[in-house]
């Protein structure tokens, strides 16, 4: 079913929910919005009502734990915070918490701000030509979390990233795989041979970038790992305490699902926010406006970041017509009640935020256009329905870490990109939204810019 809807063309609608996930947007048609599918050995439960899903994802109690990874997914992202439960997790949440937020957060800006410099730089004299911007933004977003995280150029993260997208491919490839217990312990298939090999070549990539930091400090070159995600990692690594003790498996987790979702997520949102504003001139213009208005010819600050009103609501917009995540996947540790339903342990729980996104019964007939007044008064009210009619970045205490991040690089980016260029859809554009660990564009953006010194 998605193979056959990727290859039809759809033309320019936001109606994504029956191209990305055909069969839960048909099975929802036909059967409600919860349902039980088997999916080779396990049972899935689709939930797509919000009172529902706003009790799974906000559950503290341990009921809906994350549902335990395929193989390929843990050569993908280890040890890291997303796969992860428990005292574990709650300890290196709270080491992700103090990176992403508060001073650790505005400290990361003069990097992005340079990163974002870096890609304007390439694109000058590009004015009146094509330019493909979902790889220019994995591009940038490589290079920010590279500096902000890890204290350490694209360059060198750049195995890493390619390695990571191999991973992706290969565990998409065996997504919908069946299989069956045991025999991989007498025969491994090609894919699954490629993935161990190519995780190893991670972890050997981390190891010399942890032990420069190591040597750093040996050599008297520094007298700490450092405050960045790295230092903190490297840190706790070395940690006297065991209980707080990281291990070497633990840190190379961390890092790979670093890597892939600093990466992954902006770039996605980027992307989208950046197409339907090549489509949208009015809204591109009312954005352009507020971000003179606040920074004129200056790079952006924390202060007036906190007031652009009129990006946040586009933003909003772009993340429920094109969130990057668009489905969450629970499991049931035992025996539980849920609204009307009793739901029997080691089912699946698939919560498809994409559905909710897209439901008219939620957000209206106009639904499927985009419509950034929505968010006038914030996500709280964009909606008469409760929080879980929303959730970009999840919902409840496993939400994005990452998060305000995430919404603070995209806003500078954006920012910066809209001091120099007025921009415009290429007629070559095909539009064919398509999930790789995110939703990304089958075959890219391509836009066409303008310099605005060149229209003034």
């Amino acid at each position: 079913m998605k193979k056959e809807a990727l290859s039809k063309h759809m033309g320019l609608t936001h109606e994504l929910f029956p191209i990305v996930q055909p069969h839960h947007y048909s099975w929802i048609n036909r059967y409600g919005k919860n349902y039980l599918y088997w999916n080779g050995v396990r049972a899935q439960f689709v939930l797509s009502e919000p009172e529902l899903v706003k009790e799974v994802l906000q559950n503290n109690e341990k009921v809906y734990p994350n549902r335990k990874p395929s193989i390929y997914h843990r050569n993908l992202s280890g040890n890291g915070l997303a796969l992860i439960d428990g005292e574990k997790w709650v300890r290196q949440r709270k080491l992700a918490n103090y990176v992403f937020h508060g001073e650790s957060l505005k400290k990361m800006i003069p990097a992005v701000i340079a990163s974002v410099e870096t890609m304007l730089e390439k694109w000058k004299g590009q004015e009146g030509k094509e330019i493909e911007v979902s790889q220019e933004f994995k591009l940038l977003s490589s290079e920010v979390i590279s500096r902000t995280a890890f204290g350490s150029s694209y360059l060198e993260g750049e195995k890493i990233f390619a390695i990571l997208n191999k991973l992706s491919i290969i565990m998409i490839r065996n997504a919908y795989n069946t299989r069956i217990p045991f025999i991989n312990k007498l025969w491994k298939p090609a894919d699954l041979l490629e993935s161990e090999k190519l995780a190893k070549e991670i972890q050997d990539c981390v190891v010399k970038i942890v032990k420069k930091r190591e040597d750093k400090v040996l050599n008297g070159e520094a007298d700490r790992f450092g405050n960045d995600f790295l230092g903190l990692l490297v840190n706790a690594f070395h940690d006297l305490d065991q209980k707080n003790r990281l291990s070497l498996e633990d840190l190379v987790g961390e890092c790979k699902t670093f890597y892939l979702a600093g990466q992954e997520t902006v770039s996605s949102l980027l992307a989208w926010t950046v197409f339907l504003l090549a489509i949208h001139g009015d809204w591109q213009e009312k954005a352009r406006r507020e971000v003179i208005q606040i920074f004129g010819n200056q790079n952006p600050h924390p202060e007036g970041i906190a007031k652009l009103k009129t990006m946040t609501m586009i933003i909003n917009e772009t993340l429920r017509l094109y969130a990057p995540l668009t489905l969450l996947v629970r499991e049931v540790a035992r025996e539980v009640q849920l609204g009307k339903l009793v739901l029997p342990a080691n089912i699946d729980l698939v919560v498809t935020n994409m559905a909710l996104h897209h439901d008219p019964h939620l957000w209206g007939d106009d639904v499927h256009l985009f419509k950034p007044e929505r968010f006038v008064e914030g996500i709280g009210r964009a909606t008469k329905y409760n929080a879980a009619s929303f959730f970009p970045f999840g919902l409840g205490p496993r939400s994005c870490v990452g998060m305000t991040f995430a919404l603070t690089e995209t806003k500078i980016a954006l920012s910066m990109i809209l001091q120099c260029y007025t921009f415009t859809l290429s007629p070559a554009y095909v539009h064919s939204p398509m999930t790789i660990i995110s939703l990304q564009p089958q075959h890219g953006i391509q836009i066409i810019l303008e310099s605005l010194q060149n229209e003034a």
